[in-house]
């Protein structure tokens, strides 16, 4: 493992920021710890179809999770000026305050590859085809993540319906199928745990 140290200045969203650190080094990695404040937090809540946003000074508590350049996924606490806390999935939107100073750990090349090896078969079987600010693939992957159904995150191009929801690399449907599928228990095979 390699560690890296990252400051994020005044302006800085927390969550691209760190998926543009680790397409740029193109390693899989997790954060190991975090020091900062937010102007403004955007975080997933389970059970809920739109993100939470809260302004003010936020004091981030933890952030724990995985980077990868095909995407993050990560859990963010922080408290309020009240001493309330809150969290959830961290989101786009999330904008440093001051400053954020967070330690990075990237695998080495043999510990990504014989992980890769090890989650091979462990890797989603779904696969979800998102947009860029698309409201409908944001609520798609709050979905998803609510119900406990990993899926693996892709970028969508123009042909497709996005979002587009794929299994085993077949495209199964967008936003309309993936709301039938749930409500009928049709993808409570792929639940996590």
């Amino acid at each position: 493992m390699h560690a890296q140290a990252v400051h994020l200045p005044a302006g800085a969203d927390l969550r691209r920021s760190l998926e543009q650190l680790a397409e740029h080094r193109g390693q899989t990695g997790f954060v190991l710890s975090v020091v900062g404040n937010l102007r403004q937090a955007c975080f997933a809540c389970p059970g809920r179809d739109e993100p939470t946003r809260l302004s003010g000074e936020l004091e981030i508590i933890t952030l724990q999770g995985t980077i990868a350049p095909s995407g993050v996924h990560l859990h963010l606490s922080l408290a309020d000026a009240g001493c309330q806390v809150w969290g959830g999935h961290l989101e786009v939107g999330s904008v440093v305050l001051k400053g954020a100073d967070l330690l990075v750990g990237f695998l080495e090349a043999a510990d990504q590859d014989s992980s890769a090896a090890v989650q091979r078969g462990l890797q989603p079987r779904l696969a979800l085809a998102v947009a860029n600010g698309c409201p409908w693939s944001s609520r798609a992957l709050r979905l998803l993540r609510s119900h406990g159904i990993p899926v693996q995150i892709v970028a969508g191009d123009a042909a497709l319906q996005i979002p587009q929801l794929f299994l085993d690399g077949q495209p199964i449907g967008g936003y309309r199928t993936l709301i039938n599928l749930l409500t009928s228990g049709g993808l409570e095979q792929f639940r996590d745990g």
